[in-house]
């Protein structure tokens, strides 16, 4: 693989490298010439007596909670260097780890590099872990180049080859991100260089990656040649994931019948997560009546069913439209003693919105509430919309207008949905009433929908409130189409009312 190449940086005025007995300008905090000058020093009297203060010294493990404790990068990486400061300190492995994290999670990622590049120079150390947490970083925000250059940073500054481990995390996050021919270019690379020998874990890896392919055929070749290593042997995660694809590519009795050859032949005692993928596969075969038998089969052969499973078994009776055997799998969840969390209620609270019965669904919420899980915006989402299907928008309404205060985080969709369908049935005075919630909670209506109700305002002949929504909405940067703001003017002039209609105009010429 090709080296890493580091740009150089300087940190200060002269084109020294930062370490731990020399001090370094952070980059984040490099201070402009037109910064402003701090305010002038009291005067003191200076006949008063000075006791100087003696410093604590901060050993590497306070040095750690603080850069821990700060949220702010580049406050993070001030006590790093003012803890270098100190005699007798140097930074570790743990200091290090520590602040490239911090920085990482703030994004800042030219300032990782500059960190890295010191490490080369230090003489502690360092462990890998500090660029496998990276490689995570930079694939979360998909800079797939720069995991390949954390793990070829390995071998320079911790001095040791790779492990097995760094391997698979940087193959898996590349096949995650569906980088092939990265994933493909870095397994030829660390086989010709590193003199690689597949684990359990990179064959599982690979075997991941053609079942998501839907390349089964292929998957079952590597699980093969995993057998032929002698060193790797297929496990329950290499077994999960081939039922998996075999379930997702509807081949639902292969699955099975590799399920009872891993019991039988390999003798490997399935989990909880690989019923899970059967009771799902069944779910979605529209044969949810079998899915009993699984469960009995699970409890016989010692795997507890957990929340999950129940989970999976609950949808697919929503999805079928039973919503009786739905409400009895989770009664059933509650007498085993498994406690349901937010996908169990919100789940069961759309089955019932869907088929007509929001009471229900709204005593869930209360029963939620009562439990101490908290609803989150998806539930609340589902909640209002069954009841505007049920034509009781004044109860969404009052929702709406309660749930902050009870400390539900509440997104513009909640609100457009309510208002969406109080323009769609013309409820103009409700519809008016919601758009001065969401406005003073600064939330912007939907285009589409403040469109409607200016129009709809026009049409009910209440000017003056249209002009009131127009000016608020405008506040919030809408801008209507150009038929509404002739409308509007027109209804405006009809009422005699032309310093409105000057007003308007003005700021259509604004606009």
């Amino acid at each position: 693989m090709k080296a890493i190449g580091h740009k150089r940086c300087s940190l200060c005025s002269s084109s020294r490298l930062f370490s731990s007995s020399v001090q370094w300008i952070s980059p984040l905090h490099y201070q402009s010439r037109n910064s402003p000058r701090p305010d002038a020093p009291i005067e003191i009297d200076a006949t008063a007596e000075q006791v100087p203060r003696k410093r604590k010294y901060i050993s590497h493990e306070s040095a750690v909670n603080l850069i821990k404790q700060e949220k702010d990068a580049g406050r993070a990486l001030e006590i790093f260097n003012k803890v270098s400061d100190q005699k007798g300190f140097n930074h570790n492995s743990s200091t290090y780890a520590v602040l490239l994290h911090k920085l990482a999670v703030c994004k800042k990622f030219e300032t990782v590099d500059v960190v890295i590049h010191q490490m080369k120079y230090e003489t502690c150390k360092f462990h890998e872990g500090i660029f496998t947490n990276l490689m995570k970083h930079y694939s979360k925000s998909s800079l797939h180049e720069k995991v390949l250059e954390m793990f070829d940073a390995i071998l320079p500054i911790v001095r040791e080859k790779p492990s097995l481990n760094a391997i698979s995390t940087c193959l898996n996050l590349l096949i995650e991100a569906n980088q092939i021919e990265l994933a493909k270019e870095f397994l030829l690379n660390v086989q010709k260089h590193l003199d690689l020998m597949p684990n359990t874990c990179i064959f599982n890896i690979l075997v991941k990656y053609h079942c998501r392919k839907g390349d089964v055929e292929a998957a079952f070749v590597v699980v093969e040649e995993m057998r032929k290593s002698r060193i790797s042997y297929p496990n329950l995660i290499t077994y999960s994931t081939l039922m998996d694809g075999l379930c997702r590519c509807g081949r639902l009795q292969d699955a099975i019948d590799l399920f009872e050859k891993m019991l039988e032949e390999d003798q490997i005692p399935p989990d909880a997560l690989m019923y899970n993928i059967l009771i799902n596969a069944f779910c979605r075969e529209g044969k949810v009546d079998r899915v009993g038998k699984i469960i009995e089969f699970m409890r016989k052969n010692g795997c507890q069913p957990n929340i999950v499973n129940y989970t999976a078994l609950m949808n697919g009776f929503c999805k079928d439209g039973r919503v009786g055997e739905a409400k009895e799998v989770f009664h059933e969840m509650k007498r085993l003693g498994l406690t349901p969390d937010i996908v169990v209620f919100t789940t069961l609270i759309n089955s019932f919105c869907r088929a007509g019965k929001v009471d229900e669904g709204i005593e869930l919420l209360e029963e939620m509430k009562d439990k101490g899980c908290k609803a989150d915006d998806v539930t609340i989402k589902i909640i209002l919309g069954g009841l505007c299907r049920a034509s009781r928008s004044s109860e969404a309404f009052d929702m709406l207008e309660r749930l902050p205060y009870d400390g539900v985080r509440l997104s513009k969709e909640s609100y457009r949905i309510v208002l969406n369908f109080l323009c769609k049935e013309g409820e103009v005075e409700k519809a008016m009433e919601l758009l001065g919630l969401m406005l003073a909670r600064r939330f912007v209506p939907h285009f589409a929908t403040s469109n409607e109700l200016l129009v709809q305002l026009c049409e009910a002949g209440k000017a003056a409130d249209a002009a009131l929504a127009l000016f608020g909405l405008l506040e919030m940067g809408f801008k209507p189409e150009p038929q509404t703001w002739s409308m509007l003017i027109d209804v405006i002039c009809r009422e005699r009312k032309l310093l409105p209609a000057f007003q308007l105009l003005d700021e259509l010429v604004l606009q």
